[in-house]
Parts: C-alpha cells; structure tokens; sequence
C-alpha cells in the first residue's frame, strides 16, 4: 500500500529568512537584490540543499533535473560575471567556496601555459640577438 507524506518545509524552497540572509551577506550596495554575485549566492544555496535532498531520495528524478538546472543558471551567470567583473568573480569565488570551472580548449588548438609563453619569448630573444650579431 502506498502511503502519501505531506511536503514539509524542509523539502520546499528555500525559506525566505535563510534568502534575505544570503542576500543581505552578498549584495553589492543596499538594496540589491539581483546582482549576479546574489543570484549566485541564492543558486550555490539552493544546490546544496538540493544535494543533500538527494543524498536522502537518491531515486527523485525530478529534484535530480532542477538541481541540473540550477547548476546551469549558475554556470552561466558564473561565466557573465568572469567576463564583466573578474575580481568579483574571484572573490566570490572564495566566499563560496566553489571550484573554479575547468577551461576546455578546442581540438587543434594550441595549450599554452604562461610559462611555456615565457620560455618562448626567451628563444625567441635569444635567436633575435644572435641573428643581429
């Protein structure tokens, strides 16, 4: 027999004092509340309590699909705020607690690091100076 169990608010959304908290702690001047840097907040929040929702229900598909979209939103305003702002980006980074994204490089292209560019530009010195001698 199937038995039903009412939604408690623990399960729900993410109540509005821990949300006012959050938006309090990242908002970048008074009264904002919509800033990338909150938006990002109020997701790495949510996706926490997501994930320890589904540490408990590891078969509910449906809380599985919202938390691949919150991660989603979050990436994505992670990646706006890298390219508008990226000492925020960094410092936010920090705060949270999360990894910064992995850069994926495209095939064919190539991987250079700052010291492979640094070690370049020394043989290249090098071979400049002895082409002029």
């Amino acid at each position: 027999m199937l038995v039903r169990r009412p939604v408690t608010s623990t399960h729900a959304m993410m109540d509005t004092k821990k949300k006012q908290a959050i938006i309090k702690k990242y908002q970048t001047h008074p009264g904002d509340t919509g800033s990338s840097e909150v938006q990002i907040a109020i997701l790495t929040a949510e996706i926490d309590e997501l994930i320890e929702h589904l540490k408990l229900h590891p078969k509910d598909h449906s809380s599985r699909r919202g938390l691949l979209r919150k991660v989603s939103a979050r990436r994505q305003l992670m990646r706006y705020l890298k390219k508008e702002n990226p000492e925020s980006h960094e410092t936010l980074l920090k705060k949270l607690k999360i990894k910064a994204p992995r850069s994926i490089e495209k095939p064919g292209a190539a991987s250079s690091t700052p010291e492979e560019i640094l070690e370049e530009e020394e043989i290249l010195a090098k071979e400049h100076a002895a082409v002029s001698e």
